[in-house]
């Protein structure tokens, strides 16, 4: 999924956004308080990331502002400090879960999958629809049984799809989940995506319906 991540250690933010962007998700990264302030407010993005000792505006200010927002994006709160006081502080301005530095980012990627998992009301990682499952722990598709070879961004705009079958998702929504600010896609990149996935999922026993002017949708046989 989209998610932004806010850190200012160099290091550790570089290892976050490669080990989210290896399973798949869209992540853009923002190293200064005061810069997040802004982006953290966009609702396309599904999770926050956010370091408590950011320059200039820190984590706590962050989240404050998300929540009088009215916001319902889930939040993780990263911390070099082990403290029970600044845990239950966190979670009282409303963040969804903790997680204290250092940390094994194994656990890092199973938080995240609890709380986008939580985020759209699943309580499974496994997608299905028609012929088709998605494993969103292993990032694999199966079609009929049968592994289906897929692009990073192809399971990704599947799944989001897949995630509520029968709505409409804007072709500006699309974007925003499937590219990070850097990447410039072209006007026609979903159109290309979703072309792609139509031909490789022949059999599947849904159809990704267009909806001129609208988006697409998943659509059950």
């Amino acid at each position: 999924m989209r998610i932004l991540v806010v850190e200012d250690t160099v290091d550790v933010a570089e290892a976050i956004v490669a080990s989210l962007t290896r399973i798949g998700h869209v992540v853009d990264w923002e190293s200064h308080g005061g810069r997040a302030e802004a982006r953290v407010l966009d609702p396309h993005y599904d999770l926050l990331v956010l370091d408590i000792m950011l320059p200039d505006v820190d984590g706590f200010d962050l989240l404050r502002q998300v929540r009088a927002k009215g916001l319902a994006t889930s939040v993780l709160m990263l911390t070099a400090c082990a403290e029970i006081e600044e845990r239950v502080h966190a979670l009282d301005l409303g963040a969804d879960d903790y997680l204290v530095k250092p940390f094994d980012y194994r656990e890092l990627d199973a938080r995240i999958r609890m709380l986008l998992r939580r985020g759209g009301g699943g309580s499974t990682n496994l997608l299905v629809a028609g012929k088709v499952s998605v494993d969103r722990k292993s990032r694999s598709v199966l079609l009929d049984g049968r592994p289906l070879e897929l692009m990073r961004r192809e399971v990704t705009l599947l799944e989001i799809l897949l995630s509520r079958p029968g709505r409409i998702f804007g072709k500006d929504e699309l974007i925003d989940r499937l590219f990070t600010i850097d990447d410039n896609p072209s006007a026609n990149a979903v159109e290309q995506y979703v072309g792609r996935l139509r031909k490789k999922l022949v059999g599947a026993g849904f159809e990704i319906r267009t909806l001129r002017g609208l988006g697409y949708q998943v659509v059950l046989a």
